[in-house]
């Protein structure tokens, strides 16, 4: 089975500014404080775990009142050198988009003009079968697919999420190779477990308990997976597979509704032939 032909070089945000000051998802309660100097710790062992792997890390500079901007994968979608941003659901979230797009602008990348519904990037949308697989219902919008797709002309994999806890379809799909995928079925509707099964050669499927754990929220780099937790009976599966499992503690993370794959933004995604195509 082929790798994934992307997943080497990745977006993150140091967590300087990292808190859960308000609650926008089912995750997040601001009771619970956040230990920021764990939190940079876990931040660190998360890039180093990559680095270590094989992935480059580029750093987008943290900013004050932008508790959220740590979890880049939410910023926009990428293809080919260029940039799609996100259109974010939250007046608190929005402003990391604008930071996100300087960033790209000064290192070269061509940033285009983002859905006029709500999307909330990659967060919500992963590379896989030659398209994406998206989420809407909880954060995303339908209708954003369809501008995407008239814009793009990319494939887009349309699936509907009704949990509350899985409100991006990366804590509830995780792409693994060119067949194989990490799927949690409860957030899903049961017809669209059944085109994720016809989409999705070898499906791996995650209980409750591990989907409660995020195990779907994890990183792909060459044959290593990066996980915030995996059970005894995942590894086994995983490793039948021919994967090697690195676990990275993001408890911290976790307190705001986001793991590994939330932490990061991969750059060398190509859904596109041209990226002419998508100026267009």
């Amino acid at each position: 089975m082929a790798e994934l032909t992307w997943g080497r070089r990745f977006l993150m945000c140091p967590p300087e500014y990292f808190d859960v000051s308000y609650s926008i998802n089912h995750w997040m309660d601001t009771e619970v404080k956040v230990d920021r100097d764990k939190a940079f710790e876990q931040w660190q062992d998360l890039a180093g775990t990559l680095r270590a792997a094989g992935a480059v890390v580029n750093e987008v500079p943290p900013q004050p009142d932008l508790p959220d901007f740590v979890f880049t994968a939410n910023a926009g979608i990428i293809d080919n050198g260029g940039f799609l941003p996100a259109h974010m659901r939250f007046s608190q979230r929005r402003p990391e988009v604008d930071h996100v797009r300087r960033w790209m602008s000064a290192n070269s990348w061509e940033v285009f003009e983002p859905p006029p519904a709500v999307q909330e990037g990659a967060g919500d949308a992963l590379p896989f079968a030659g398209g994406l697989v998206a989420g809407y219902g909880m954060r995303s919008e339908l209708s954003a697919y369809d501008a995407i797709t008239e814009r793009t002309g990319w494939t887009v994999h349309p699936f509907q999420l009704t949990d509350p806890r899985y409100y991006h379809i990366d804590i509830a799909f995780c792409p693994l190779d060119s067949r194989t995928a990490l799927i949690v079925p409860e957030a899903f509707t049961p017809n669209d477990r059944r085109r994720l099964a016809r989409l999705v050669p070898d499906a791996v499927l995650a209980t409750t308990e591990e989907g409660s754990m995020f195990v779907a929220n994890s990183i792909v780099v060459g044959r290593t997976v990066v996980m915030p937790a995996c059970t005894p009976r995942l590894a086994k599966s995983l490793e039948r597979r021919g994967f090697d499992i690195a676990v990275c503690d993001v408890s911290e993370f976790l307190k705001a509704g986001g793991g590994c794959r939330c932490l990061t933004l991969a750059l060398d995604v190509t859904l596109s032939s041209d990226s002419d195509e998508v100026a267009a």
